[in-house]
């Protein structure tokens, strides 16, 4: 394996109403859409009063579009640190009329961010294609029923415990093992209710049970992860607190400079996915530093790179 520039594995996962998304012909950008009242990155929130502003969310939906999102990732729960959670039926409400709206206006697949079983296969049959979980199938083990049943792709994020109190667990021995020794766990829990290997993502959860030196050792740790785990990886960086030391305390809206440094390093790492907040601008960062990682490969094997055409 080229140690500085690894190549990324090419896969092909099936969506739930035909077609597919190819994962590794080159990173793609998961925009981030959060329909909650208290998102962490943006200060005017789409939940106001307990209402969503379908509205706005369907214009923000496919502003992110326009912008080059490849996948969009729509959230009716907050897990920053700290949040408590909210019922199935209150995150179904938020996240479920937005769905609808989109579904059949966007070119692009909906994931939907959920841990519970009911929105996930709710937001199905609305429209969502991927389902991504940040407890990796410890939430609710049956949503992995859930991802068999409806064909839905499926990101299995690390994380121990629930947000509200994940910081506690977070000691490691040897970080990058126990990572991906859990990670194995969960996709051998997703397997076990039937979900097919092609259509499982992996996400190392920056910030999630990680102290920031650990999320900046599961950033720089992607190539491992891959090459052990053979699927598709998700890094996650968006305007993250583990930047803080490096940026000084700023709000998260300010950390898209920060943000860029670990999309850059992400894609360099052989990431298939990442997922940000500022689509435009990462839109860029990836694809001029896929171009770099493209000639890195393409120098080692004495050959000259053809620039990748534009999407």
């Amino acid at each position: 394996m080229n140690r500085l520039f690894p190549v990324r594995t090419i896969h092909e996962l099936p969506l739930p109403r035909g077609g597919s998304l190819s994962l590794g012909e080159r990173p793609l950008v998961m925009g981030v859409l959060n329909v909650t009242p208290d998102s962490f990155a943006s200060d005017s929130p789409l939940v106001v009063g307990g209402v969503v502003d379908v509205r706005r969310a369907v214009a923000e939906a496919l502003r992110l579009a326009e912008e080059g999102a490849d996948i969009l990732d729509i959230g009716g729960e907050s897990t920053r640190p700290g949040s408590e959670g909210v019922s199935a039926d209150e995150e179904a409400s938020r996240v479920l009329p937005v769905i609808g709206a989109l579904a059949g206006r966007l070119r692009v697949p909906i994931s939907v961010d959920t841990s519970k079983a009911d929105v996930a296969r709710a937001a199905i049959d609305g429209g969502a294609s991927i389902v991504n979980d940040v407890t990796g199938l410890q939430g609710e083990p049956a949503l992995g029923r859930v991802a068999a049943d409806t064909g839905a792709a499926l990101v299995l994020m690390h994380m121990r415990g629930m947000p509200r109190s994940m910081y506690a667990q977070a000691e490691y021995g040897d970080l990058l093992d126990e990572v991906i020794a859990e990670l194995g766990e969960s996709v051998r829990r997703a397997s076990s209710a039937g979900v097919r290997a092609g259509r499982i993502i992996v996400d190392p959860g920056i910030g999630f049970a990680k102290l920031a030196e650990h999320s900046y050792g599961v950033l720089a740790g992607v190539p491992r992860l891959a090459a052990v785990l053979g699927r598709p990886v998700l890094v996650g960086p968006s305007r993250k607190s583990f930047m803080r030391g490096a940026l000084g305390d700023r709000p998260p809206g300010q950390r898209d400079w920060g943000t860029a440094a670990a999309v850059t390093a992400a894609v360099l790492g052989g990431a298939h996915i990442v997922r940000v907040h500022a689509v435009a601008e990462m839109v860029q960062v990836v694809r001029v530093t896929e171009e770099i990682r493209r000639a890195g490969i393409a120098a080692t094997r004495g050959e000259t790179a053809a620039p990748e055409k534009e999407p």
